[in-house]
């Protein structure tokens, strides 16, 4: 192992999640405390703040989850009501659980991200929206957690080493190129530091998925070529997910990619096969995974669900494609007389099952939704609201439903995917899930809010009929 490299001075960014956050608050701010647990036994309560554990600052889940592992540990919580910081000691039988819930998994406020990426989605977005989708996190911490890809291009050698030695693996990277000028030219000054810090968690076996944004004529090519054969000596790199670049109307650098040119898309899926095919011959595994975009873009079937390796990179838009279209065979085989009389409700009803869809995976989610058994149909939303070639369901925004679908809609059933709201019920453009269910049903439809996922549609049917 070499030794450890310097790095530069800058000083690490740091974010709230955006919200309010007191400039002098500590630890870990508890949320929820389950009864009857050992938390709620050594009268913790919510409100309470946990400074440390076992005499360690709790900065993190992270620090929980080490600190916290055996059958007894010791706290110091805060009390705001008296200001006072006193000793808790828990303990638990084997297989208990804490009994204690915190606001979110850092508490120190979250890294966010030093580069200035040429592709970067967060920089194309809309002005005016809430102030939250702005935030660029670039946390380590996240990465273990969460599964969030990170650069590496914001840790100093103390982060590099508490990985390390926490052993905190897999680690999420976006590596997307490897030769120094392609990405200082995409990433912007700090990238070094982020192949400087990948590559000593390689050295130390730390499991890698790593992520490339492809954009055309930047890392793509024989520059594609290199980053692959890069990871292909490394079998830290499990997995490797290649996604096309995206881009929104609020930009002028770009204005096509492979999804505007299917022979490039093919292009990508040719050079990439040999990658797979060798991988697979080496170690049984695919490793290099290709986003579903490329697939739809060029017109090409997605590869059967064994060449996804278990769908590491699922979250990432790879192989989610694959996994609607197995799981509605397998829905539409063992449960066909089950949807044949959901659609007779249906009709006796008189409403018609209209399930909402982003453009990409339209076509897909049609091969459910639209079969003899169940007889309802798609309504594909364009993303007019960002535009350029953004066309995912988990994009799409309640201006755009509202303007796209008809007045009247007093026969239908209609569906709208949960994957478009977050954790508050608000869509990207601001509207809360009531007020759009409300919209919606003033046109006279009934509005469900579920997951379109041929399971989850049967199984709300099921509770249904």
């Amino acid at each position: 192992m070499t030794d450890a490299p310097q790095i530069p001075s800058y000083a690490l960014a740091r974010a709230d999640y955006g919200r309010e956050r007191d400039a002098d608050a500590q630890g870990a701010l508890v949320v929820a405390v389950a009864p009857d647990s050992p938390a709620y036994d050594a009268g913790i309560e919510r409100g309470m703040r946990v400074l440390e554990v076992n005499g360690v600052a709790l900065l993190d889940m992270i620090d929980w989850l080490w600190e916290a592992s055996d059958a007894l540990c010791e706290l110091t919580v805060l009390d705001p009501r008296d200001g006072a910081a006193e000793t808790a000691v828990l303990e638990r039988l084997p297989g208990e659980d804490w009994g204690i819930e915190f606001d979110g998994a850092v508490f120190d406020g979250m890294r966010t991200c030093v580069n200035a990426c040429t592709f970067c989605f967060m920089r194309m977005l809309p002005p005016h929206m809430r102030g939250t989708l702005y935030i660029r996190d670039d946390d380590y911490r996240l990465s273990f957690l969460q599964g969030n890809f990170v650069t590496l291009t914001n840790l100093d050698e103390q982060d590099v080493e508490r990985i390390i030695s926490h052993r905190l693996s897999p680690m999420n990277v976006s590596l997307h190129a490897v030769s120094p000028e392609v990405r200082r030219r995409l990433m912007g000054k700090n990238a070094a530091r982020g192949m400087e810090a990948l590559e000593r968690l390689i050295d130390e076996d730390i499991e890698i998925h790593a992520q490339i944004v492809l954009v055309p004529g930047e890392n793509d090519g024989e520059e594609l070529n290199r980053t692959l054969s890069w990871c292909a000596n490394r079998p830290q790199v499990t997995s490797l997910g290649i996604v096309p670049l995206g881009y929104t109307r609020f930009q002028t650098r770009f204005q096509a990619s492979f999804s505007d040119d299917p022979a490039s898309a093919r292009a990508v899926i040719e050079q990439v096969r040999p990658f797979q095919e060798a991988a697979r011959e080496r170690c049984g595994r695919t490793i290099f995974q290709l986003a579903d975009e490329f697939y739809l873009d060029a017109r090409i079937d997605v590869p059967p669900a064994d060449s996804y390796d278990g769908y590491p990179q699922y979250y990432d838009g790879i192989g989610m494609i694959r996994s609607y279209l197995d799981e509605t065979a397998d829905v539409l085989a063992s449960s066909s007389d089950e949807l044949a009389r959901i659609h007779k409700h249906l009709e006796r009803e008189g409403r018609q099952l209209v399930v909402l869809s982003g453009a990409a995976a339209a076509q897909t989610v049609g091969g459910f939704v639209a079969s003899p058994q169940l007889g309802g149909r798609v309504a594909t939303i364009s993303n007019e609201y960002f535009g350029g070639n953004v066309d995912v369901t988990g994009l799409m925004c309640a201006c755009d439903i509202l303007e796209q679908l008809p007045n009247d809609l007093s026969q239908v059933m209609l569906i709208v995917p949960d994957v478009i709201f977050n954790a508050d019920g608000m869509t990207l453009d601001g509207y809360h899930r009531s007020c759009l269910i409300e919209d919606l049903k003033a046109r006279g439809s009934e509005v469900i809010v579920t997951s379109t996922m041929p399971r989850d549609l049967l199984d709300h049917f099921r509770t249904r009929y």
